[in-house]
């Protein structure tokens, strides 16, 4: 009863804007606890495990889920401090001084304050700071920002890329203790069973923390030494790693790794293109940004100089992707852009060799069972010949297992030459044509593999692939830009519609 009388106090002064303010602080709660959940990756990892929960929350789409929580917050914000400081604080300070008194003198010692006054108080200063910081964050964490430096007006590419976004992230530190005492500096509120903002965010923030002391724990007893290292072209870096004991995984999972020799703090996120059955841990680094291309030097300077001892990375993980699911299926298709198939590698690789995959739900937990999709197809568009020295080990590898049991259908497309039937392109298909009829080497890749020129036909693929296995339920599996991305969910969704054959489509953040 207290807290209604005091509410119809600050009404009478304040109106609607009141409403608009708390309503939005409520929401801001909310979120600013939710927006932790997405990036616990330990707790993602595991949770994606148990079948019913898997199903009904978009694991797959976590990185989206922050963002669009972010967005939230944003939103959450401007109605928050700008009902504030354009409505509340305007009709506080012209507030007939009787009329403020009566209501909620009691709650500013009976002075009424003016603007100023009110900007300076507890409340107010954490507020502002909050928003500053988060603005600071939040801009670094745009597309532009953080993938195009470049494209920044010159003052501000040094001030922007991922360094800028990582470190500025980390500004929410700050941000969480600044909403833990502006929610005990609340204006007219005394009660301390009303300041709920820290029942909101203590177990999210609990979690996270220990989350991230996990993470430096298990990086730190997670001893390797780097096997192999060889640069690719196209600035690629590819590494195998030793295994550490007892680290266990599944294809699709990704790792995330770090060189104290660059920076102490940054940790890159990679998929794993070693099968979980290998000695060793491998990945395949393109040089798309500053850590990158610093690490891609760092190992070509020691490789050119002959020195013996590579340098030292750490690891953590491993953790679930989105590409996991396909065990889910009986059909799997493929398709990596550029580097985008460096998910897929360990995939092919285990589906050729017909490894037990984690497939079984007993009880909703997971039992190990020998079964797993019994085709798949692997399309790989690239622009660059050189590209496909990449994973040229791995097309042998594939192509030899085919021979025992055809399961895999590797699929190269080359879109920097014209397509198969144009003129232009006529000489090199009637040489590459001979050269495999000869040897049955393609003489693009140098693989068993065939590789087609020009961009693939999607439409025709999929249409293929659905009177092929009419009927049967696909899944379709992505990483790439994200400008091909509505063009495979339109198809997948229209042959879903119009054909028996199902397709499922899934994307990896790339």
């Amino acid at each position: 009863m207290r807290t209604v009388a005091t509410f119809k106090k600050a009404f009478e002064v304040m109106g609607y804007c009141l409403c608009a303010a708390k309503g939005a602080a409520e929401t801001l709660k909310f979120n600013m606890a939710l927006i932790l959940l997405p990036v616990c990756r330990n707790t993602i990892t595991w949770l994606r495990k148990n079948r019913s929960i898997n199903s009904v929350i978009p694991f797959n789409d976590n990185v989206n889920f922050h963002k669009l929580i972010a967005g939230g917050i944003v939103i959450g914000v401007i109605l928050h401090g700008g009902t504030h400081l354009a409505c509340d604080f305007p009709r506080i300070v012209g507030c007939n001084h009787s009329v403020f008194r009566r209501t909620i003198g009691s709650g500013f010692q009976n002075h009424q304050p003016s603007y100023f006054e009110i900007l300076l108080t507890t409340e107010s200063a954490t507020g502002i700071a909050m928003v500053v910081l988060m603005a600071i964050a939040f801009s670094l964490a745009t597309q532009l920002p953080r993938r195009r430096p470049s494209a920044m007006p010159w003052p501000l590419q040094r001030l922007t890329g991922f360094n800028a976004f990582w470190y500025s992230h980390h500004l929410f530190i700050l941000v969480y203790a600044l909403l833990i005492v502006h929610s005990m500096f609340l204006f007219l509120t005394k009660d301390v069973t009303e300041k709920t903002t820290w029942m909101y965010i203590a177990i999210p923030v609990l979690l996270y923390a220990s989350e991230r002391v996990a993470r430096a724990l298990r990086s730190g007893l997670y001893n390797v030494n780097i096997v192999k290292a060889t640069a690719y072209p196209g600035k690629v870096l590819s590494l195998k790693v030793s295994k550490p004991p007892g680290f266990q995984y599944r294809s699709g999972m990704y790792i995330f790794l770090q060189c104290p020799q660059i920076s102490t703090f940054e940790w890159h996120p990679f998929s794993l293109t070693s099968a979980p059955e290998d000695d060793h841990l491998g990945v395949h680094i393109r040089t798309l940004g500053d850590w990158s291309y610093q690490i891609y030097s760092l190992f070509q300077e020691t490789q050119i100089s002959g020195n013996s001892g590579f340098p030292k990375v750490s690891i953590d993980g491993p953790y679930g992707a989105a590409s996991q699911d396909h065990v889910k299926y009986d059909i799997v298709v493929l398709i990596g852009l550029g580097i985008g198939a460096t998910p897929f590698i360990s995939i092919v690789r285990d589906i050729a060799h017909g490894q037990p995959k984690t497939l079984g739900y007993i009880n909703d937990e997971e039992s190990v069972i020998t079964k797993g999709p019994s085709k798949a197809y692997l399309y790989w568009v690239t622009r660059e010949q050189g590209s496909f020295e990449w994973f040229q080990d791995v097309m042998k590898e594939i192509s030899e297992a085919n021979r025992r049991q055809p399961v895999v259908e590797m699929h190269n497309f080359l879109t920097s030459v014209y397509q198969d039937g144009d003129a232009r392109s006529a000489l090199l298909t009637a040489i590459q044509a001979l050269k495999c009829t000869k040897n049955g080497i393609d003489i693009i890749s140098r693989t068993p593999v065939r590789t087609h020129f020009a961009r693939p036909n999607w439409f025709k693929i999929f249409s293929n692939l659905a009177s092929k296995h009419a009927g049967e339920k696909i899944g379709v599996f992505y990483c790439g830009p994200s400008m091909l991305v509505k063009e495979l969910e339109k198809i997948c969704a229209k042959l879903t519609t119009t054909t028996s054959t199902r397709f499922v489509f899934h994307k990896e953040n790339y």
